[in-house]
């Protein structure tokens, strides 16, 4: 699971999800880390964390991020709070690095949800009011469907090969036969 560090959602997670990990969103992360750091030094502290995910292995990924928090504790007379929270975050921010390196710039930000949620929202809005829950349920189920073919063919979110290497499970059968019935009689 990806999320920001919302310790309710963080809790929730690991209530509803046992056994799953959670990865910090290092998009989320950022913002949180440059509000600690003058305005002047933002761009100087923002490309030192980005070399963290940068790196081209976990061992490395480690490495980096304690030389980054090193840099930043040297420097902690101008950024003492940005060091403690790297410090403190590191585990959160760096999970993504216990799966395979294909699977990393899919895991280390919940951006493509959250522009899912936006295409889900923009619809919607056009609309403005719908007549039954059911047509709402159509309208975001389509979104829903259009996104999942386009990961599904034009440009595969994971592969099966990819994740049979992280060692994750890949369930076969149609979704779309087992989910639409659940979600229209719901409405």
């Amino acid at each position: 699971m990806i999320s920001d560090d919302h310790q309710g959602l963080v809790g929730a997670i690991g209530a509803v999800l046992p056994g799953a990990s959670w990865q910090r969103c290092r998009t989320h992360f950022m913002r949180n880390l440059l509000t600690r750091v003058p305005k002047s030094a933002q761009g100087v502290v923002a490309t030192l964390v980005r070399s963290i995910f940068a790196q081209p292995s976990a061992e490395e990924v480690a490495a980096q991020m304690l030389r980054v928090i090193e840099q930043l504790e040297r420097l902690e007379r101008l950024f003492p709070a940005a060091a403690e929270l790297l410090a403190e975050a590191g585990p959160d921010i760096t999970a993504f690095a216990s799966l395979p390196v294909e699977h990393w710039r899919q895991i280390w930000s919940n951006n493509p949800q959250e522009r899912l949620n936006r295409e889900i929202r923009r619809r919607t809005d056009v609309v403005g009011v719908f007549p039954n829950r059911r047509a709402i349920v159509r309208l975001v189920g389509a979104v829903l469907s259009e996104q999942h073919d386009e990961w599904a063919v034009a440009r595969r979110y994971m592969s099966q090969e990819s994740l049979a290497k992280a060692g994750m499970t890949v369930i076969e059968g149609d979704a779309e036969e087992e989910v639409m019935p659940a979600l229209v009689a719901a409405g």
